[in-house]
């Protein structure tokens, strides 16, 4: 990302932030009894906070990471215990072995995966989901880097030096409704940090 992509972002959500979603992610409300109630948790991509508040309201100390200074400080209203860190993800460390659970929902950024991987503790859980080419149907203006191929998301943490640190628990791809009138086609993936 870049400071157009932050500029962008700070606009939207200044402008827009009603349109976003205020409460956490399905993924995580229906797998929340493998979520930790202590710890530490990373959420990659945070947006306005949803996430990191539910996390942090069953007990978690969270960082939440984001471009936009502007969701960041509306999330830090919100929870004002959050650890915010604007950054651009392109250039940003992830600590090895330090996070009970990270979260990353629709980013895409496929050179994290194994940073975030060796990021959580042994015993850690990673939540991900991304938009999948199957969004084309519906919104063909997006960018197909920023989708995930039919496949991708299992194939690359199934097939890489990924795939001997995590064990997958669930995964998903398919349409998910939302709160909004709008489905999206997604791939969603929770897996715990084996070794």
């Amino acid at each position: 990302m870049s400071s157009e992509d932050a500029a962008r972002w700070n606009s939207r959500y200044q402008e827009d932030s009603q349109n976003f979603i205020k409460t956490a992610r399905s993924l995580l409300l229906e797998h929340s009894s493998i979520l930790p109630t202590s710890g530490l948790a990373l959420d990659i991509a945070m947006g306005l906070g949803d996430n990191s508040i539910y996390l942090s309201k069953r007990g978690m100390r969270v960082i939440g990471v984001d471009i936009s200074l502007v969701a960041l400080c509306k999330a830090k209203r919100k929870l004002p215990d959050l650890m915010a860190v604007v950054a651009d993800l392109h250039h940003f460390y992830i600590p090895n072995n330090c996070f009970d659970v990270i979260i990353c929902f629709l980013y895409l950024q496929r050179d994290l995966w194994l940073p975030i991987t060796q990021g959580l503790k042994i015993g850690g859980v990673l939540f991900i989901e991304c938009l999948t080419e199957n969004m084309l149907t519906v919104h063909p203006e997006i960018d197909p880097i920023f989708l995930l191929k039919p496949g991708e998301l299992p194939q690359a943490f199934l097939l890489s030096e990924i795939k001997t640190k995590l064990e997958i628990i669930h995964y998903y791809e398919g349409w998910r409704t939302t709160d909004s009138s709008h489905p999206r086609a997604v791939a969603s993936l929770i897996a715990r940090r084996i070794a």
